[in-house]
């Protein structure tokens, strides 16, 4: 039987089961790869807030231009999430993923080359577009590649590389800068980024199509409940209709979302925080905002990740055991409110810390969820719809956030509005998403299973 015909007669139910002895590991370096390309991408990100200082020196920006330059990313990133994932669906994760990683170097090498406030914003609307197929790609990949009982592990290397970029993204680029020039800061991701491209056009293939992957490998991931590979029957367009009345689909999105407003909120305000209410300066708080981010990826890891899959081939119910973490993840989140009941640095890095570990901690269960769920050729659309609207949160969150301390000089009703989001989040991942299993085929489209009998 061909790999494509044992693809289609795979099983979508989750199989617990234990990987035999003397089985290959060609798909842990896909996880791999995938994670490192996470990594890279969050450089990328992070460069623009590095150099800035250097950039409003050499072209004499305003506040203002800083501000736009900043945000530009997040505008075409944010938009095309769900267009992103239509294209997914219609033309595979390799083709997409090549390009896009291509450009990730050319929008970095373009601010290289800047002369000016128009080319860096030019660079950073292209490097949102680049960058905004890479979590719906790799939650679609790590589907083809991992069995159920292995999918959170495999969606927590890439899910952990965002937090983890927070640990050693910003002093990397910064040695660049200080080094050698801001120019050299993102001549440095854009060496990363041609680099990852060349790795990832000579090292990913999907399964069915990759020769290093061996019969048994492929059994077991089969066997263990795969993502079908193949395009859906349906139009993008009918089936982003189709999955848009699916209530579980919109329990994953809402539930996601308010993980998302959390994470925008630390990403984006804990050093402030820490200099205005812990009275840090910047440096000292730079080295204790890394603390909770180092926290959280070990528990994006182990936590979300590891103990998920050890519980399910233990053969514990998956969705008891995936929600168990998803809603006890967020509720952990909530340990924020005791940092607004001190005043001494240690104690409120504490608090950070257990709320950043918990939320990390629901965020790779969240994104194993499109490839669980999804119909055929639905995967990309749904982690498209649920990311839109996670980064939505990306600009809400600071703005909010900044209005609030702004009208109270106090944090506290801040994260109080945060833990409220996330007790809304909790109440869909609870109520509305039900039980993690595939949504049904869209009328009038043939199952995958039934396909090959």
């Amino acid at each position: 039987m061909s790999p494509p015909e044992m693809a289609a007669v795979g099983t979508r139910q989750s199989v617990a089961m234990e990987a035999p002895p003397g089985l290959g590991r060609r798909r842990w370096s896909i996880g791999v790869l995938l994670g490192v390309g996470i990594l890279i991408n969050y450089f990328d990100r992070v460069n623009i807030s590095v150099a800035a200082p250097q950039l409003q020196q050499e072209f004499g920006l305003t506040p203002v231009e800083i501000g736009l330059l900043f945000s530009a990313f997040f505008w075409s990133y944010a938009i095309l999430q769900v267009p992103v994932g239509m294209v997914l669906d219609r033309f595979g994760v390799m083709t997409v993923s090549r390009v896009g990683a291509f450009l990730w170097g050319v929008a970095s090498g373009v601010v290289v080359l800047a002369t000016g406030f128009g080319t860096i914003f030019a660079a950073r609307i292209l490097l949102g577009v680049a960058e905004a197929p890479a979590f719906p790609a790799n939650s679609k990949a790590t589907g083809y590649w991992f069995p159920r009982a292995e999918r959170s592990l495999a969606t927590a290397i890439f899910d952990a590389a965002a937090k983890f970029s927070n640990v050693i993204g910003v002093p990397l680029v910064a040695l660049a800068v200080v080094t050698f020039g801001w120019r050299w800061g993102f001549g440095l991701t854009a060496l990363l980024s041609f680099a990852y491209f060349l790795a990832y056009w000579f090292i990913y293939r999907d399964p069915s199509a990759d020769a290093k992957l061996s019969r048994q490998e492929w059994d077991y991931i089969q066997r263990g409940g795969a993502t079908p590979e193949g395009t859906a029957e349906a139009s993008p367009f009918a089936m982003l209709g189709y999955l848009l009345r699916n209530r579980k689909v919109w329990g994953l999105t809402i539930g996601f979302a308010a993980y998302g407003y959390c994470f925008y909120l630390f990403l984006t305000w804990l050093p402030g925080y820490l200099v205005a209410e812990m009275h840090m300066s910047i440096i000292k708080s730079a080295g204790y905002a890394a603390i909770p981010w180092l926290c959280a990826t070990v528990s994006d890891l182990v936590v979300g990740g590891w103990l998920v899959d050890r519980m399910i081939a233990k053969g514990h119910d998956e969705t008891r055991v995936r929600k168990t973490v998803l809603v006890g993840g967020m509720i952990l989140g909530l340990a924020v409110f005791g940092a607004t009941a001190t005043t001494t640095p240690v104690w409120a890095i504490f608090w950070i810390s257990i709320a950043l570990s918990g939320l990390a901690a629901a965020a790779p269960v969240g994104w194993s969820i499109p490839s669980l769920i999804a119909p055929r050729g639905g995967t990309g659309a749904i982690g498209g719809v649920m990311n839109f609207f996670n980064n939505l949160m990306g600009a809400v969150a600071p703005v909010v956030t900044g209005l609030i301390v702004g009208a109270t000089n106090s944090f506290a009703i801040a994260f109080l509005v945060a833990g409220i989001v996330l007790l809304v989040g909790i109440f869909f991942y609870v109520v509305v998403l039900g039980r993690i299993e595939p949504i049904p085929e869209p009328d009038g489209a043939e199952p995958a299973s039934a396909a090959a009998l």
